[in-house]
């Protein structure tokens, strides 16, 4: 029986494969959770096995004890289950030599960081995790977590973290080393760079300037787009793959065929052989990310939202609707293709056709609900532009309109409109202050002007739109009288007006 298998340990007949065994730590990793483990360590288990070197990674988790008990009951193994209809592949990446909580152990964190043997270290701790304003994109000062790490004592947030760590490497000499952010989130190596800048130039006198010395002259900040489906770890993929194995695996990670990962080539103190895993090492990384953010995540909320919405619990279910798919392809190519430059090399209507496919994967299970959680943080990285470059052409984004709609109906209904179990189960940030706007609200333009216009939910470019702000209220008030079929067939249909009215009128011009 599984319950009675051993666990996955190195020296268990499950891990009977050669596996990777790093002579050494070089990359320090903040965000300990399942994309890391399914991404950035998948690539770094190829590079070793390429061209070895000492590129092992100590896993620092935000909060979660668990994942770190099970990491040091099991050797600090687990699996990748690669998941596609009919077929379930695992691999065992084995790269990581250590993990521990930096919420219990902050100044670990610092002193891994000061660490002249940690030349790398790795973000994944989400949009939220960086500890700024979006409204001014500037570090974040009123956030009692930053004003506590700017105050002294082992720091808590992660900007602090790498602040502080980075001060004390330059007192012991200053070991060249490089910051890479895995976080979706635009030029994420200028951003890091710009708010670890900023925390250092807020400390009292000089207290930052050797530290900002250091980091002219021997810390780099590249960036980079990553992209992989994770989704949610569950109990039957721990039988299934405990099965499969053998073995107990406490902590598999379920992920998609496709990988995908763009790097900008400017590490300071080396890096491991990335590309022996298929990685990119290009000057087009934010083309890359207008890419991936754009027409894949900005497409895959428009289909959590309105998926949730119409009941669906997962993406394959929602975009297997054809209302949903219909939509979904109108926001990508109307909307979100006119607003990037598509990298070197790349095929995007190859591209988007593997979008669809890789939504498609009904063995995978992406729940909408985990897709469209923090909404209020991702919405703001991928709408606002590609939104405004729309306006300023002289056409209505009705569908992402359409997406603004749907997250509002989720995330704050309103009075007398019930979005379903699977908006329910969605995170965020900043529900409570919208249910709160949605509470007062007569009808959807109302709530449209307080959250995109008052608070700027999604900055103060299209806080001034007022079309657009009318179109998104139009929108939610079809959704909570008709429901989500009712505003998709609005939307998709005044889009296609749009497109073939801009279509006559380019075949008219001389």
């Amino acid at each position: 029986m599984i319950l009675e298998a051993p666990v996955l340990r190195r020296t268990t007949s499950a891990t009977a494969a050669p596996l990777v065994s790093p002579p050494g730590s070089g990359i320090l990793h903040l965000g300990l959770g399942s994309f890391h483990r399914a991404h950035q360590a998948v690539y770094t288990a190829a590079a070793l096995r390429a061209a070895g070197g000492d590129w092992g990674i100590v896993g620092v988790a935000s909060r979660s004890r668990s994942i770190v008990d099970a990491m040091h009951a099991q050797d600090f193994l687990y699996s990748v289950a690669t998941i596609a209809p009919g077929t379930t592949s695992l691999t065992i990446p084995g790269v990581h030599t250590d993990a521990f909580v930096g919420g219990e152990q902050p100044e670990r964190v610092v002193a891994q960081i000061a660490d002249p043997g940690i030349r790398v270290v790795s973000l994944t701790v989400t949009e939220n995790g960086y500890s700024y304003s979006p409204a001014t994109q500037h570090l974040d000062l009123d956030d009692s977590t930053v004003r506590a790490d700017l105050r002294g004592g082992a720091p808590r947030s992660a900007i602090g973290q790498l602040a502080r760590g980075l001060q004390e490497r330059a007192d012991r000499g200053g070991a060249p080393i490089s910051i890479l952010s895995c976080d979706n989130l635009a030029a994420n190596g200028a951003h890091t760079e710009k708010l670890v800048r900023e925390f250092l130039l807020e400390l009292p006198g000089s207290e930052g300037a050797d530290a900002l010395a250091f980091l002219d002259r021997a810390v780099s900040f590249p960036s980079s787009m990553v992209d992989r489906i994770v989704p949610a770890t569950t109990p039957e993929l721990r039988a299934r793959v405990s099965s499969l194995l053998g073995a107990r695996d406490d902590i598999p990670v379920p992920a998609e065929p496709f990988t995908m990962w763009a790097i900008e080539d400017r590490f300071a103190g080396g890096r491991p052989a990335w590309e022996a895993g298929g990685a990119v090492f290009t000057n087009e990384v934010g083309r890359y990310e207008q890419m991936k953010v754009r027409l894949l995540n900005g497409t895959h909320s428009l289909i959590a939202y309105l998926g949730a919405l119409s009941g669906a619990g997962t993406i394959p279910e929602a975009v297997g609707i054809d209302a949903i798919e219909s939509a979904a392809r109108a926001v990508l190519r109307t909307e979100y293709e006119p607003s990037i430059v598509v990298p070197s090399g790349v095929d995007i209507r190859a591209y988007e056709s593997e979008l669809f496919e890789r939504w498609g994967n009904s063995a995978l299970g992406h729940r909408t609900s985990q897709v469209g959680t923090d909404g209020s943080v991702k919405l703001r990285q991928r709408i606002p532009e590609p939104a405004l470059l729309a306006l300023r052409r002289g056409e209505m984004p009705h569908l992402i309109a359409l997406t603004v709609a749907g997250y509002l109906s989720c995330i704050a209904p309103l009075p007398g409109f019930d979005p379903g179990v699977h908006a329910a189960a969605m995170t965020d940030g900043a529900r409570e202050r919208l249910t709160g706007y949605a509470a007062s609200a007569r009808n959807g333009r109302e709530l449209a002007e307080r959250v995109i216009g008052e608070l700027q939910l999604f900055g103060d470019g299209l806080g001034s739109q007022d079309a657009f702000i009318a179109r998104v209220g139009e929108l939610i008030d079809t959704i909570r009288r008709a429901g989500a079929r009712a505003a998709i067939a609005d939307a998709v249909s005044a889009s296609q007006t749009t497109t073939s009215s801009l279509t006559s009128a380019e075949e008219l011009q001389p």
